[in-house]
């Protein structure tokens, strides 16, 4: 791996937007101290380098000695960060709250109890507002102590006054840590392991929920209880492949949003993770009409100040949005034209790369596979599909399983007949270590086991055959993992009927979309 990704100050310092390089050059040039234009150096030298190379810094840092260099880049990081601390305190209401307890610790520090205890009453009324519960903990621990130690002529009723306070809190806090906790540890286990498989992880999923979530969740009205409460059965349901409990469940989660307008710039990154998760659950159940509609109010979004100011809410759209219009695209068969996406998507990826974590570079990478596949680019194909393969992390393995059946199946698709053989016991192999074998699957290696061996004429019935037994489970609960990947059924229609896969997806989409009409126009 390149140093480009293990240097905190390089990384940093290339996070950086020309406003911010600016306003740092400002901030730390009021000071003329020496060692601080040594940082400005070191900050130039950094910010011209494409990759982290310390033998070459130190050559353009004449005099510096490594040790020295090791100093002056972790008071170039402190510098960095006092900078951004005080150019993006106003867009941000936990660091506004967080300087306003600054300032009351210091005027506490000074003597000045009341000035801290007023300055502490209305970060209060700040935190409350934006419901910032675990922020009040160290407020009322910091009023407990003036009351406390220092008379301040209010001790008699202040007292019982903080007392409940700290109770109310610390209950709703446990609420929150509970149902935060649920939230995060459902949704690890689905970037670990993607959906279950059969019955046994349906049942530890069914009991860690059972287990973990608080007995009175449900009649907890607070905007962050219910944020995490959806999130938890939106990921539950979501692992077992409950799509349409994975609707309704996104759809609270958004919701929540629209109905508390002023929670969508405090937690912006929740509510773009709630327009994806809208998204994705709108794709698993083919509303076509629905996705449209929320893929364009998320367009809208993220043309927004809020989001084209700020890195990680940029990125984060980008991500969501582009993976929305590659689903697009596979749902209405229009591979080709979806192409016309990735030469961008991957000039940001590259843009983007000190941002970007690998499991979403594995899953654009799988997108794009099926984009080739879907326009018979079988080449290009598994030339994607072997980032998938050859990545060492241990994420998704759901999503390497699939890869090395698209894999085997681009292989089948080109003809090259004589690794097909050793490649399906591979695959199958790795499927069935990786406890990823459902009966489509088995069903999918038993036939190529036998199609290739077979003479072209007589393919056409085993090819009938094969689609008879898979269509009877496409319904199963379990099975949808396989089609929700790989549309099978299409592919085997394809060859049955000598067409594209992409025109037997297209069909499918156009005779959908007439039907809804018909059904509105009937309703009308």
């Amino acid at each position: 791996m390149s140093n480009r990704f293990t240097d905190s100050l390089f990384q940093l310092i290339h996070s950086l937007e020309k406003s911010e390089k600016r306003h740092f050059k400002l901030y730390i040039k009021r000071s003329s101290a020496k060692e601080n234009l040594k940082i400005v150096q070191l900050f130039d030298a950094l910010d011209k380098m494409n990759d982290y190379d310390e033998k070459q810094l130190l050559k353009k840092l004449a005099g510096t000695e490594k040790p020295q260099l090791y100093n002056l880049k972790t008071h170039l990081y402190k510098q960095l960060l006092a900078s951004l601390r005080l150019l993006k305190s106003s867009d941000s209401i936990d660091l506004q709250l967080n300087e306003q307890f600054d300032y009351a610790h210091i005027l506490y520090k000074k003597g000045l109890f009341v000035q801290s205890l007023k300055i502490l009453e209305r970060a209060k009324e700040t935190a409350k507002a934006n419901q910032k519960y675990n922020f009040l903990i160290q407020v009322n621990a910091l009023e407990k102590r003036i009351e406390m130690l220092h008379i301040t002529r209010s001790m008699q009723s202040r007292a019982e006054i903080l007392s409940n306070e700290a109770l109310e809190v610390s209950t709703r806090i446990d609420v929150l840590s509970r149902l935060s906790n649920l939230a995060l540890q459902l949704y690890g286990w689905y970037i670990k392991h993607g959906h279950a498989r059969n019955e046994q992880d349906e049942i530890g999923v069914k009991k860690f929920l059972k287990e973990n979530l608080p007995a009175n969740a449900h009649e907890q009205t607070g905007f962050y209880e219910r944020l995490y409460l959806y999130q938890s059965y939106c990921w539950y349901a979501f692992i077992r492949q409950d799509f349409l409990m994975y609707y309704r469940y996104s759809q609270k989660w958004v919701d929540l949003f629209t109905k508390q307008p002023l929670m969508i710039r405090v937690e912006t990154g929740h509510y773009i993770k709630g327009l994806h998760n809208l998204l994705n659950a709108h794709f698993d159940l083919r509303n076509h009409a629905k996705f449209e509609e929320t893929l364009r109010q998320f367009e809208v979004f993220a043309e927004t100040d809020r989001v084209r100011d700020h890195d990680n809410f940029r990125i984060q759209a980008f991500i969501y949005i582009n993976s929305a219009k590659i689903n697009q695209h596979l749902m209405q068969g229009t591979f080709k034209e979806g192409l016309l996406l990735v030469p961008y998507i991957e000039e940001k990826l590259k843009e983007y790369a000190l941002f970007i974590d690998s499991h979403r570079i594995l899953v654009f990478n799988y997108k794009i596979a099926s984009l080739y596949f879907g326009s018979g680019d079988f080449d290009t194909s598994i030339d994607y599909l072997q980032k998938i393969i050859n990545d060492s992390s241990d994420l998704r393995g759901d999503l390497q399983c699939y890869a090395r059946l698209l894999h085997l199946l681009a292989h089948y698709e080109l003809g090259n007949f004589e690794i097909i053989e050793s490649l399906t016991r591979s695959v199958y192999r790795f499927m069935s270590k990786m406890q990823n074998l459902t009966v489509i699957e088995e069903e999918i290696f038993s036939f190529l086991r036998t199609s290739f061996r077979i003479s072209r004429h007589k393919l056409k019935p085993e090819l009938e055959k094969f689609l008879n037994k898979i269509k009877h489970f496409e319904k199963s609960r379990f099975e949808t993992r396989a089609f929700a990947y790989l549309d099978i059924i299409s592919w085997v229609e394809s060859k049955l009927h000598d067409k594209p896969v992409s025109t037997i997806i297209r069909e499918k989409y156009l005779k959908s979309k007439k039907n809804r009409l018909h059904a509105t126009l009937q309703k009308g």
